[in-house]
């Protein structure tokens, strides 16, 4: 089954709910579409890129699946979707949210070639997988109101966002866990924003909180700054922004410096790279939570299958 086109456009899209994090608020993206189409299926594939996390913006995406791309996967056979990942690996190395979207594609073209959804073909087994409720940075009352709503419609795990003032995500969370009582776990991303000291401050003065786990503490560029907050405090501490490669994972996972992972497909470059990334944490015994960017219902239907 030869691919005889590709097709890539970007549809910028505002969010129904901005959002703040530690280092940028987001009220709209953008996500690059691509389509691989052969005689007989069509391919599809989503990038999201995002500057501050993978360097790539939608220019940068448009211009590798046009110019570094295409003259690779024009005219070969789509079944060998490895074969292909693994040509453009080295040339797209820097370009994760463009590789994640081929290996959609190819893997879309894959699933409607055996008649069979992608997550049954990659082995999966579960019939239902407990998600988390993101709530990004909100002044104190509109958090716990959020938190509230988020319960009331069902979710029973909530992460809040927070980096940006320790004292007042304290009392956030503090707030929050008084609000919802034992109806919801609490997850927090402190996304890069808190030193050493701020870090082991946070944790203990939110025990009464009873966190599931502390998510990217401090600067993805000092890992061992990380390691030394897993080592100090006693809740779970994961890695997102630390974590972009397969070998990150190594690294992470043979100096013991996380108890978790954020996998996300746009930052290690798809379905195929993010098993052989679950992979090292299952030998290292680190959990594996599936999170995204600001995707599009196409790139969480890839990651949903990968879960």
């Amino acid at each position: 089954m030869k691919i005889e086109r590709l097709e890539a456009w970007a549809v910028p899209m505002s969010l129904a709910e901005p959002y703040a994090i530690a280092y940028e608020r987001v009220e709209e993206t953008a996500n690059v579409f691509l389509r691989l189409v052969t005689e007989r299926f069509v391919g599809l594939g989503c990038a999201a890129p995002d500057r501050p996390v993978t360097g790539e913006t939608v220019t940068t995406v448009q211009k590798a699946l046009s110019e570094i791309a295409e003259p690779v996967l024009r005219g070969a056979d789509a079944m060998r979707w490895g074969a292909l990942l693994e040509e453009l690996r080295a040339p797209l190395k820097r370009q994760p949210a463009a590789r994640a979207a081929i290996d959609m594609a190819l893997l879309d073209l894959l699933g409607k070639a055996c008649d069979r959804p992608v997550w049954q073909l990659l082995g999966g087994f579960r019939d239902r997988i407990e998600t988390s409720v993101t709530i990004g940075i909100l002044p104190e009352a509109e958090t716990v109101e959020a938190a509230k709503a988020r319960v009331d419609a069902g979710f029973r795990c909530l992460k809040l966002k927070g980096g940006a003032d320790v004292e007042s995500d304290i009392a956030r969370v503090l707030r929050v866990r008084e609000a919802v009582g034992e109806a919801a776990e609490i997850r927090f991303d402190a996304n890069q924003g808190y030193s050493f000291e701020e870090s082991l401050r946070f944790v203990a003065e939110t025990k009464k909180a009873r966190l599931e786990l502390l998510e990217q503490p401090t600067a993805k560029g000092e890992s061992d700054l990380l390691g030394r907050v897993t080592a100090e405090v006693d809740i779970p501490v994961m890695a997102d922004e630390s974590l972009m490669t397969l070998r990150d994972a190594f690294r992470l996972a043979g100096r013991d410096l996380v108890d978790m992972v954020n996998v996300k497909l746009m930052k290690v470059g798809g379905i195929a790279e993010a098993l052989h990334v679950n992979s090292v944490a299952r030998a290292a015994r680190m959990e594996t939570m599936v999170g995204c960017m600001d995707e599009s219902e196409a790139a969480i239907a890839a990651g949903l299958a990968f879960a």
